[in-house]
């Protein structure tokens, strides 16, 4: 999707909040767009959506490979319509090392909820964000929750020690797992476990029925020796079956009773307060990154940097230092 090389974010702005589909996917490219000139529209239809972002509950999940987060977000999204709910569902791509664009494709894996006008899906290619989360995913979350969405889920691409990243843009951090054979816990790491709210066993049907309730008890257990995210939730451990669609209302329901015992804890404000706070840390970061690479000075010194590095000829750290020295310099002394 391309756009004018000045898009009008006010005209934007009413569309996304008359739930105008068109309007959303044309605000979320524009908000992922890196050009100067659409951050400051961004910027600007982001000012104007921000009044009415707020009221959506927001769960990010992710799993390890092969859990099935993709079928089970799908049956998940298909119940919270039954619900009279609106599901939107940001799922975050591998980005291809040659393109930059998505490689699976998560619409096409959640077939029958993409069929469904009240749902929203939208795959986006990770690029090079930590935390497989790409970098404008909590505007685009924003973005969804102007435009009517209740639910707002957040697919990541798998575990890792980065993937954590979500947890600090969702009110509900959910992992997926599924039944095997040994230590269940050998193939997680514990930082992703500590940082669940819940812990969800999919692919408890079949012959797999009976692993995945002792996996569940096992994770049951193994929560008990590890400090709650919360001390207003104690994370439970379910299990359920996406290709059957069995134990996702249980799923549901946890998801709903979370939301109502931290609103009423008044933990729920406190978390998002916590990710506004560290959203315009990240944003400092990020910025100030992009102006040093746009430097003129440092671009031109930058292949020099570079090639001494490769070489062998400079270490990194001191490349580094020389770039950042003139990038702090005054105009006037470069």
């Amino acid at each position: 999707m391309t756009f004018p090389s000045s898009p009008d974010p006010i005209a934007l702005a009413k569309g996304v909040l008359a739930g105008e589909r068109r309007a959303l996917a044309r605000a979320i490219t524009l908000i992922e767009s890196t050009r100067s000139d659409h951050r400051e529209a961004a910027e600007a239809l982001m000012h104007e959506l921000l009044p009415h972002t707020g009221k959506s509950v927001r769960i990010g999940i992710t799993g390890v490979p092969g859990a099935g987060k993709s079928t089970f977000i799908e049956s998940f999204g298909l119940h919270v319509l039954s619900q009279g709910k609106r599901p939107a569902v940001l799922a975050v791509d591998p980005s291809s090392p040659r393109s930059g664009g998505s490689i699976l494709g998560d619409k096409t894996r959640m077939e029958e909820l993409s069929r469904d006008a009240r749902a929203f899906i939208r795959p986006s290619p990770s690029g090079c964000t930590l935390g497989g989360v790409a970098r404008r995913t909590r505007e685009a979350m924003l973005v969804c929750e102007a435009a009517g969405f209740d639910v707002i889920v957040v697919e990541t691409v798998g575990v890792g020690q980065s993937e954590t990243a979500v947890a600090d843009m969702v009110d509900m951090f959910l992992l997926v797992l599924v039944p095997g054979g040994g230590d269940e816990l050998q193939g997680i790491k514990k930082g992703i476990v500590e940082l669940a709210d819940a812990i969800v066993v999919n692919k408890a049907d079949g012959d797999l029925a009976a692993a995945a309730g002792r996996a569940a008890r096992d994770y049951g257990n193994a929560l008990h020796l590890l400090a709650p995210a919360s001390p207003h939730w104690q994370v439970p451990v379910l299990t359920c079956s996406a290709l059957a669609r069995s134990g996702i209302d249980d799923v549901w329901r946890m998801v709903e009773r979370y939301r109502d015992t931290m609103d009423a804890a008044g933990a729920l404000a406190e978390r998002r307060a916590g990710q506004a706070h560290a959203w315009m840390w990240n944003e400092v970061s990020e910025t100030l990154l992009q102006a040093l690479r746009d430097d003129p000075r440092v671009e031109r010194l930058l292949p020099e940097m570079e090639r001494g590095v490769a070489a062998g000829r400079m270490a990194p750290g001191a490349a580094a230092r020389q770039l950042v020295g003139t990038f702090r310099l005054p105009l006037a002394q470069s």
